[in-house]
């Protein structure tokens, strides 16, 4: 009754009985991806590029997960969604962004194979900065859809980080290296959905895949809401 059922993206108002989220048009924007993916690392690709063993951004990378998809580049409504999420007051817009993904990639979320559903962590002072963990709200509604248990405890960020905008990929590499640790048990023999907001160069959700795997995960597919730079 206090505050009117608006889109989340561009303010225009919702029938009633649509929930707080996104406005048809706007969900079919966040949704679309005309491009063919890499299947190792979710970069665009050409039609008919050979991918077998990754594509020409990723073949000669030791990446440490298996696969990746996303939902969609890095532009557009869904950036300027991302970049809305990233400030302390973009819980919401988190949780509707990971709904709407959950909803549109269910099928193709489900042939993962995956076991357990785990969000790329922050470190506690950018949490504590930021309020909330973006990848744990992207991933919660995820995990809900599939029914697969969400364990955001089995992995954590034991080592703070500077900001990485701007390194070259091999600084990337080494600003996250050994700054994660698997904690859960449970992992033995498992595959897991490793859940983040965007994908760069990879080195971020190929350290937390390698502690994944050092904590006896069998299998670790990284789903993203984007991949920066195509």
């Amino acid at each position: 009754m206090i505050y009117p059922n608006i889109c989340a993206a561009c303010g225009q108002s919702l029938a009633p009985e649509q929930r707080l989220s996104f406005c048809n048009s706007c969900r079919q924007l966040l949704t679309a991806e005309p491009h063919v993916t890499c299947p190792r690392c979710a970069s665009t690709v050409g039609a008919f590029t050979a991918t077998t063993d990754g594509c020409p951004r990723c073949r000669d990378e030791v990446l440490h997960f298996d696969q990746a998809i996303r939902l969609g580049s890095y532009d557009g409504l869904l950036r300027d969604m991302i970049l809305r999420m990233k400030h302390p007051t973009g819980e919401g817009i988190a949780e509707w962004l990971g709904a709407v993904w959950a909803e549109h990639a269910e099928a193709r979320l489900k042939e993962l194979g995956a076991a357990v559903v785990i969000p790329v962590p922050l470190h506690w002072r950018r949490r504590w900065w930021r309020g909330y963990n973006q990848s744990e709200a992207l991933a919660r509604p995820l995990a809900a859809r599939l029914g697969l248990p969400f364990r955001p405890s089995w992995l954590r960020r034991v080592r703070h980080t500077p900001e990485q905008k701007g390194q070259s990929p091999g600084a990337k590499l080494e600003n996250v290296r050994d700054a994660f640790r698997a904690r859960g048990r449970g992992l033995a023999g498992r595959a897991v959905l490793l859940v983040d907001d965007v994908l760069t160069t990879g080195a971020t959700a190929g350290e937390a895949a390698r502690a994944l795997r050092r904590g006896g995960a069998r299998r670790v597919v990284v789903a993203v809401l984007a991949r920066w730079g195509g």
